[in-house]
């Protein structure tokens, strides 16, 4: 009798994925449904596997989910390197494997380098700005001047017509780089802050997309009617958000519960401020239908978004790609 012969698992480059995948709305389409799947209780999600690598200023993170009726599974494998940038090294790299959900059998590796989590973190802060801020927001404060902060504006300007952004970054001059630099790519009116209050004053969405392990946004920092999404805070040791920001705002919302409890803002409340504090879950909202700026409070109420990077995340990005790839 013959034996089946096992198809050969496809390797595609960096290069490769970034031809096919980037910031569309079919995109963003994919990771709003990873969302709705997961609030529906149709994503088998088991917790982040995370170890720190401190005396390199490093940490790894895998992350995986199974989504129902999916074709695929993907494993992701997620270093997070923080002195890189003063070797000329990118911060984040990875890769992942993709798996067939029917046989277990590995179908594709993935070697992205971390450009497919750049581009789901990205378009999940965009879901969440287009569920949680005003319609008529136009302008936005960036709070971190790296890339994600640049692939965060880009992912927002596929919800909201964003017209003017204020940037703040520690490293004063990269932030004076970024403003010059984001104004003539997306011609946008740009300009840098020397302090964190003065950026946000005027903001109608506030991005923090730092690896601060100290809280930078205080609640007194934050106008009427103001979202957030903060997305820094994705292990143990990192906080981006004073206590008072998720216990004095109108409508805290996570991207995991369980997650932000053990790497996101959440872990930073004590018990007091933690039973205080109502926390909704993003993809239970958008599964429901539900829009938390409603009635007379809509253009007052402030809202916060914490989002720790989920596996579905990864699982759909990285059967998108597969998709796409193959298609090609």
């Amino acid at each position: 009798m013959t034996q089946p012969t096992q198809e050969r698992m496809q390797t595609y480059s960096r290069e490769q994925i970034e031809q096919v995948v980037g910031l569309d709305t079919t995109a963003l389409g994919t990771i709003r449904d990873a969302f709705i799947a997961l609030g529906r209780g149709e994503v088998v999600q088991p917790p982040i596997l995370s170890m720190a690598i401190e005396e390199a200023n490093g940490e790894v993170d895998v992350k995986t989910a199974h989504i129902q009726g999916l074709k695929h599974f993907a494993i992701k494998i997620s270093p997070g390197f923080f002195n890189n940038p003063a070797r000329g090294l990118p911060s984040l790299n990875g890769l992942m494997v993709v798996f067939s959900a029917e046989t277990g059998l590995a179908k594709a590796l993935l070697d992205d380098g971390g450009y497919l989590t750049a581009i789901r973190t990205a378009l999940a802060g965009a879901v969440a700005a287009e569920a949680l801020s005003r319609p008529d927001s136009k302008r936005v404060a960036l709070i971190g001047a790296g890339e994600q902060a640049s692939l965060q504006l880009e992912a927002l300007r596929l919800v909201r017509d964003i017209e003017s952004v204020d940037v703040w970054a520690r490293d004063k001059e990269r932030a004076e780089r970024f403003a010059r630099e984001t104004e003539e790519r997306l011609g946008l009116t740009v300009r840098s802050h020397d302090s964190l209050h003065a950026v946000c004053q005027n903001a109608d969405i506030i991005i923090t997309a730092t690896p601060s392990h100290t809280p930078l946004l205080e609640y007194s920092m934050l106008p009427e009617g103001v979202h957030v999404t903060a997305m820094g805070s994705d292990s143990p040791e990192k906080r981006e958000l004073e206590a008072d920001v998720l216990t004095d705002c109108d409508y805290f919302v996570c991207d995991s519960r369980a997650q932000s409890e053990i790497n996101g803002e959440l872990k930073g409340l004590d018990d007091d401020q933690a039973k205080a504090c109502e926390v909704y879950e993003l993809g239970k909202l958008l599964a429901d239908g539900r829009r938390l700026r409603e009635g007379d409070e809509a253009e007052t109420s402030i809202t916060v978004a914490d989002l720790t990077g989920t596996g579905v995340q990864d699982t759909a990005i990285a059967s998108l790609a597969l998709a796409r790839l193959a298609q090609r």
